[in-house]
């Protein structure tokens, strides 16, 4: 099993509780799919798996690799092999693309990054996804449009190819080219790597391409239904409300 969730309980510092008692596994080589109606806790869910200090978990387990990281940093998270994609990424001034990249890169595996084998398979991973290479030399995010910063997000997960990878809201705003090229690069992430991946969506246009192997259904912080492919399908045209109560 490569994350198993037990019992998790979180909540923000404030002391509002979001996540009761959700139990998730997951195992390599897998894609679930995250859905549910809005303030359901499907970003907290992402956010308590990857560390965001914002989120206090105050009861239940987080194993990774057989490890319980239920306490560890997200460094150390992102280390051990787990990454997630943002609604909402951020600007960072002062540091391009490329040397953000290639620093995770080196944070990640600890090795010396090779120039000249960096280099070609950045302008392999932003060809896929229809970036301008120029974008390589900019700073993070600065100035990029929304699909642009998306873009990038999944530029970093082909790069890093980590083992679990949370892709929250990856397709939130994006015109219907930009999310083919996503979803694109999404599938090349799933040939290059046995990785697994947590999609949390509201659109099915992301997942076309892609073998789902678990739906979950996720209300008031709490899984209430999980299923195969089909159930986010079934979603798609009869909506939530035969789940919440």
């Amino acid at each position: 099993m490569l994350l198993d969730v037990q019992n998790l309980n979180a909540g923000l510092e404030d002391g509002k509780q979001i996540l009761n008692d959700l139990n998730i596994k997951i195992d390599a080589g897998e894609t679930h799919v995250l859905m549910g109606p809005n303030g359901a806790g499907k970003s907290s869910l992402g956010n308590a798996l990857m560390g965001n200090p914002v989120y206090k978990i105050t009861g239940g387990k987080i194993f990774f690799k057989d490890q319980d990281i239920t306490n560890e940093t997200s460094d150390k998270r992102a280390k051990a092999g787990m990454f997630m994609s943002f609604q909402s990424p951020l600007e960072v001034p002062g540091i391009s693309l490329e040397a953000f990249i290639r620093s995770a890169i080196q944070q990640k595996t600890g090795e010396h990054v090779k120039l000249f084998q960096f280099q070609k398979e950045l302008k392999r991973c932003m060809e896929l996804l229809d970036m301008n290479p120029d974008y390589a030399k900019r700073d993070l995010n600065v100035g990029f449009s929304g699909g642009e910063r998306k873009k990038a997000e999944i530029l970093q997960l082909l790069m890093l190819k980590p083992d679990f990878a949370i892709l929250d809201e990856t397709d939130s705003g994006l015109d219907v080219d930009a999310i083919r090229f996503v979803a694109k690069g999404i599938e090349e992430y799933r040939k290059l790597t046995n990785g697994a991946l947590l999609i949390i969506t509201h659109t099915t246009k992301i997942l076309e391409g892609l073998n789902v192997d678990y739906t979950h259904v996720i209300v008031k912080g709490h899984i209430v239904k999980t299923g195969d492919g089909k159930l986010f399908q079934e979603i798609n045209k009869k909506g939530f409300e035969e789940f919440i109560s």
